[in-house]
């Protein structure tokens, strides 16, 4: 599974029901369009050095998948997916679920948004 912006959030906070759920993965992986939203929160904390030093050791360890040429049309189809069916999603969101249902994962999120998009699956703590 792919981890979202919140459910990056909930693992720097140590909240027990999402590592639970991550005990069974056998890699982390994250995409780089949530990291750029947590590296903006980062940005803008006083903690920032300290966030900063963690989200770096995460990325170190975890596997981050990036969107690329194969990913566009993903984008595109879920994108007119959505517009057709009148529920259109935060710009970056469509992104991820377009690295999502390109690598054939689902993702982990607490945001119900996602559940609009059809094939991909939606985890949640």
């Amino acid at each position: 599974m792919i981890l979202d912006t919140n459910a990056i959030s909930a693992l720097q906070g140590n909240d027990k029901k999402l590592i639970a759920k991550l005990c069974s993965q056998v890699d982390l992986m994250l995409n780089l369009i949530s990291l750029g939203e947590y590296r903006y929160g980062i940005d803008g904390s006083r903690h920032r050095d300290e966030l900063s030093a963690w989200l770096d050791a995460l990325t170190r360890r975890a596997k981050v998948l990036t969107p690329d040429l194969k990913t566009l049309p993903f984008y595109s189809q879920i994108r007119h997916e959505l517009k057709t069916a009148g529920t259109p999603i935060p710009a970056n969101d469509v992104w991820i679920a377009a690295i999502c249902r390109q690598h054939k994962l689902p993702i982990l999120s607490r945001d119900a948004h996602f559940d609009k998009i059809k094939g991909l699956k939606r985890i949640t703590w």
